[in-house]
């Protein structure tokens, strides 16, 4: 498994495209995926906008348990290792990216690789999309910041429902849930998601990655705070060379041609 490329990469433009490559196991996650995606997250050389997707038929059907990638001897040690020293650290290190993420998701997003589909500010869902948190039925309890994401998604009560039924949440409930952004048809979803991915990557990169930050800064702070902290990042953002070319394409009544400065 260690000899498996895992991931793909491509830069197209300002976008920078991370695939999961392992499409004859539905894109199965080892741990060692997380870790090549995280390291493609640590250099972004500059670019604007991420997109996340998966190759074939599947974005990602969770950790690959089946294939071993997490231990034998003792399984316990080796999934709370997998998740505090593989998993968790890339699904943060997408939180703390300071430019937007869109995910595109076909097939299933289960698991791990349902927290790593809706750690995008935007997912789009093709038809044949769906998410799945079936831990419940192998007497787990979901993981990947799944408790936290999915009730501040969806709220309390389908959050429990995902979780504790361990159903299928097929594309269309997901659009009408607010789980996801946008749903399109399976041949378009590439071309879609990379269109928004591409728009968002043209717009003033420095304010849309405080706005992704705030806005998980608000979930957990008061009011007041929430309030401070947008001055801050106001007062911050407002002496970027993005901010002065907004201002004078407001004036000269064009579109602003943002550089991400």
């Amino acid at each position: 498994m260690s000899e498996e490329k895992m991931i793909l990469t491509e830069r197209r433009g300002d976008v920078l495209i991370i695939t999961l490559d392992r499409p004859d196991r539905l894109n199965a996650a080892p741990p060692v995926m997380f870790d090549r995606v995280r390291e493609v997250l640590d250099d972004l050389s500059g670019a604007r906008a991420v997109l996340l997707r998966g190759e074939g038929r599947a974005f990602c059907s969770g950790a690959d348990v089946a294939g071993g990638a997490l231990g034998s001897d003792d399984p316990q040690a080796a999934t709370y290792k997998a998740l505090t020293e593989h998993y968790n650290p890339t699904l943060k290190a997408i939180a703390e990216l300071q430019v937007p993420v869109v995910s595109a998701v076909r097939g299933p997003a289960a698991g791990i690789g349902c927290s790593l589909a809706l750690s995008a500010d935007f997912c789009i869902a093709a038809s044949s999309a769906y998410f799945l948190q079936a831990f419940v039925n192998i007497g787990l309890v979901p993981d990947g910041g799944a408790s936290w994401m999915l009730p501040r998604i969806i709220g309390r009560s389908r959050a429990l429902e995902m979780m504790m039924l361990g159903e299928r949440v097929p594309a269309e409930r997901a659009l009408e849930w607010g789980l996801v952004h946008r749903l399109v048809a399976d041949d378009v979803l590439d071309d879609q998601a990379f269109a928004l991915a591409e728009r968002l990557a043209a717009g003033p990169t420095v304010a849309l990655g405080l706005m992704r930050r705030n806005v998980a800064y608000a979930l957990e702070h008061s009011y007041d705070e929430a309030m401070l902290r947008e001055a801050e990042s106001q007062r911050d953002v407002r002496g970027t060379s993005d901010a002065m070319e907004g201002g004078r394409a407001f004036l000269e009544k064009r579109e602003a041609e943002f550089s991400g400065r």
